[in-house]
């Protein structure tokens, strides 16, 4: 199965110049879905990982069900002031503007390999600041797995200088 098939393209979309690539045509169809996350459930084979973790939002769609087969712990890295708990915090650039994600201190124990799972990696700030956050909690990240891959927006380049990436779907990002 071509998941390329079935990511939708918007352009102009959050803002003029921005082609967005648009995974709910792909969650939307069950047969894409379940071959998604059986593609994610294969790929995360070749890592060695204690904890699945995911970034919110779109993460939290292939990382729960991920999760769940492989019956690994899922953690939740959120929004600013989405966690209940003593949170550790880390504001980042994004390519529209700027954000703060978060992670309950407890989620995450020393030395915990974590894999981190998105659904886009465009110019890699989120990732990176998602990679800080297990890091600022004395964890080890795994590497990445993310759906789609924009190739020639870098953040792939940069993550891989220090991470081990894998993506399912490549596209240009403009």
């Amino acid at each position: 199965m071509d998941l390329k098939e079935y990511i939708r393209s918007i352009p102009d979309y959050p803002k003029k110049g921005i082609l967005f690539r648009d995974i709910t045509t792909l969650i939307k169809n069950e047969k894409a879905f379940a071959e998604t996350i059986n593609q994610i459930v294969e790929i995360s084979k070749s890592f060695d990982f204690n904890k699945v973790a995911a970034i919110e939002s779109r993460g939290f769609v292939f990382a729960s069900a991920v999760s769940y087969v492989l019956k690994k712990p899922f953690i939740m890295l959120r929004k600013k002031n989405k966690l209940p708990a003593d949170v550790h915090s880390i504001d980042f650039e994004l390519e529209y503007g700027k954000a703060t994600i978060e992670v309950h201190k407890d989620s995450i124990d020393e030395k915990e390999k974590i894999l981190i799972i998105d659904d886009l990696i465009a110019t890699g700030g989120t990732a990176e600041a998602a990679a800080k956050l297990v890091e600022m909690s004395k964890g080890i990240v795994s590497g990445f797995i993310f759906v789609i891959n924009l190739f020639d927006l870098g953040g792939n380049d940069q993550l891989e200088k220090k991470y081990k990436i894998k993506s399912l779907i490549s596209f240009p990002g403009h």
